[in-house]
């Protein structure tokens, strides 16, 4: 049977609700990287004295953790439920924390900005980044200028290579290998989703040069941060940003049960491996999980990447549950000046009432992101020019 129809006969079972035939065909795929090495890192805080009211992002080391032994598919039910359900059955008794990711972001961005300033001083030259973006897809071209908007603020200078969705792949590849090539290009990211139809983007990701793999998308990265003995040169963004918004609130991770909401090699999959880093306990949910209402519930923390508004309501959490929305999804809205207005994947208005944080969408999980792009870069900059700490 191929791949195509085994897909076909596991979406059918799923919407005739026979999980177990599901789960059989496509949790085959799921993996586990659980090496185990040994080594106890120090508490060490350099992040300046308690005066300074600015925060530094975290270091590389913090954000993996200590190293002790040891293709979303949008479920139909949920599809279509886009406006909240004030009777979902949920304790409505306390409001939650506001997680506000724009002020951590300035924050670091602050500090990143500094340490540009340091570099130009000191050796002549300043981090550069570079951004391939092919095709028209609003959604990526208004990432793309806030990726721009981002390197402005902090000094790093940003070069695009933009293409159009009709081209080759080969042309891709010639624009990433150009900048492969180019030694003021201290970093390259290709913005996705690419044109699936006709390019290989595991050939195309594959192809960056891993010193300049700042989006974390290369096999070797993402390799070395499933291999906890191992350290990748760069964490991914969103999931790095995941973690630092926890860590910036003084929220524990080790020993709690920690929830991801998708799979996605650009947010779920290396955010589920780098909270093992931290010796959480992780639970998975994805298109064909039985049951995820019940799963999320027993969670101490949610992170969801779904990308499916309003899938997580206030029933699916537990009172006091800790929630990261990393979704950004655009509905309909004719009062917005651009026609839409962006929600998260969790149902705001309930969850708000049952959990004791929450990141907002937009101004949560998304401009720590990009700062967490920008501190990639200027680590890459730094590796090449011998500054590193």
């Amino acid at each position: 049977m191929g791949g195509a129809a085994v897909a076909m006969l596991a979406a059918a079972a799923t919407r005739h609700n026979r999980a177990p035939l599901a789960s059989l065909l496509y949790r085959v795929a799921r993996g586990l990287h659980d090496a185990s090495a040994a080594a106890a890192a120090g508490e060490e805080d350099k992040s300046g004295t308690p005066s300074r009211r600015r925060r530094r992002r975290s270091s590389s080391s913090l954000l993996l953790g200590p190293d002790f032994l040891d293709t979303w598919d949008p479920p139909p039910r949920a599809a279509s439920r886009t406006q909240p359900l004030r009777d979902a059955g949920a304790d409505y008794g306390c409001n939650a924390t506001i997680i506000d990711g724009k002020s951590i972001a300035e924050d670091i961005r602050l500090h990143i900005a500094e340490e540009v300033r340091q570099m130009k001083s000191a050796v002549g030259h300043v981090p550069g980044l570079a951004v391939v973006l092919v095709g028209d897809r609003r959604d990526s071209e208004s990432y793309v200028r806030y990726k721009t908007k981002g390197c402005e603020e902090v000094g790093i200078k940003s070069l695009l290579a933009k293409l159009p969705g009709n081209c080759t792949e080969d042309e891709v590849m010639d624009s990433v290998s150009r900048f492969n090539e180019d030694p003021s290009v201290h970093g390259i990211l290709v913005q996705l989703p690419l044109p699936q139809q006709h390019m290989d983007e595991e050939r195309i990701l594959s192809a960056i040069s891993l010193e300049k793999d700042v989006d974390g998308f290369h096999p070797l990265n993402v390799g070395n941060l499933a291999l906890r003995s191992r350290k990748p040169l760069f964490l991914p963004c969103a999931a790095k940003a995941c973690i630092e918004l926890l860590l910036q609130s003084g929220i524990e991770l080790m020993g709690k049960h920690v929830t991801v909401i998708g799979r996605s090699k650009v947010v779920g999959l290396p955010t589920s491996l780098l909270l093992q880093r931290h010796h959480a306990t992780v639970s998975v949910i994805h298109a064909f999980t039985t049951d995820p209402e019940a799963i999320t519930r027993e969670s101490d923390i949610v992170i969801s990447a779904a990308g499916v508004a309003n899938l997580v309501r206030g029933s699916w959490l537990k009172q006091g549950a800790v929630v990261i929305d990393v979704g950004t999804n655009p509905i309909e809205d004719p009062t917005s000046d651009y026609g839409y207005r962006l929600t998260g994947d969790v149902c705001f208005e309930e969850a708000v009432k049952v959990a004791s944080a929450i990141t907002p969408v937009p101004g949560g999980v998304g401009p720590v992101t990009i700062a967490m792009l920008l501190g990639n870069t200027l680590d890459s900059a730094k590796r090449v020019y011998g500054l590193n700490d």
